[in-house]
């Protein structure tokens, strides 16, 4: 487990940053796939966990947080939005081929949602802020102290071809909407971050590249 910034860790998993899991003081921050269960579980084994809060109900963000949830006896946070997916009373969104076909393979058990979360609740210190298109219920947790962002998959810092960093939109065959995934884009610039915490993808320290991206983004789209 390696610490971020006081109070954020990440667990390990291989290969390094392919899919992230955080541990922000007594709450764990996504559960990755469902084979990813035994190495969480092991990682803290010697912790105390009052929570698990997901970024998105997507199958490599939702995958152990039955297991976890079930050994460490504590509840499940996610947006309102993203519930009835994770309680398995509705698809994962989007609900295309790939998305059903990487749930057959990697996605978790259904769990139920004790903690809806909206926009400005408060997780471990950490604001909720909605940044959907991803999914309907993405959220991006932000620290106002240390400006620190969990920004899940609105954007990814690494490439999933080569596995090198660098700044990526999810591809939008995995978005609601990619067009709105992009105004969570630029609410995520907007908070100012001088760290932010991916999915996928190693910490993001230098937040003149994320500036930088969204000004190519816009230009972008906007031609």
């Amino acid at each position: 487990m390696h610490e971020i910034a006081p109070g954020v860790s990440l667990l390990g998993g291989r290969p390094l940053h392919a899919i992230n899991v955080y541990l922000i003081d007594d709450v764990l921050i996504d559960a990755a796939t469902r084979w990813h269960a035994a190495s969480i579980l092991r990682q803290l084994r010697h912790r105390k966990l009052a929570m698990v809060a997901l970024t998105h109900c997507h199958p490599d963000h939702q995958g152990s947080a039955w297991h976890v949830c079930r050994r460490f006896g504590v509840p499940l946070a996610c947006h309102t939005a993203d519930i009835s997916a994770m309680e398995g009373r509705g698809p994962m969104q989007p609900s295309t081929f790939i998305v059903e076909q990487m749930g057959r393979l990697i996605a978790g058990p259904a769990c139920p949602v004790a903690r809806p979360l909206n926009e400005g609740d408060e997780v471990a210190g950490f604001r909720v802020v909605h940044a959907p298109g991803h999914t309907p219920g993405h959220v991006i947790y932000f620290r106002e102290s240390d400006r620190l962002a969990i920004a899940g998959d609105v954007l990814a810092n690494m490439s999933f071809l080569t596995g090198r960093p660098g700044l990526r939109q999810p591809p939008p065959f995995f978005c609601t909407d990619p067009a709105e995934n992009r105004r969570s884009v630029e609410r995520l610039a907007s908070l100012r971050p001088r760290i932010v915490c991916f999915g996928h993808g190693p910490p993001l320290t230098h937040a003149d590249k994320l500036h930088w991206f969204v000004e190519r983004m816009r230009k972008r789209f906007s031609s």
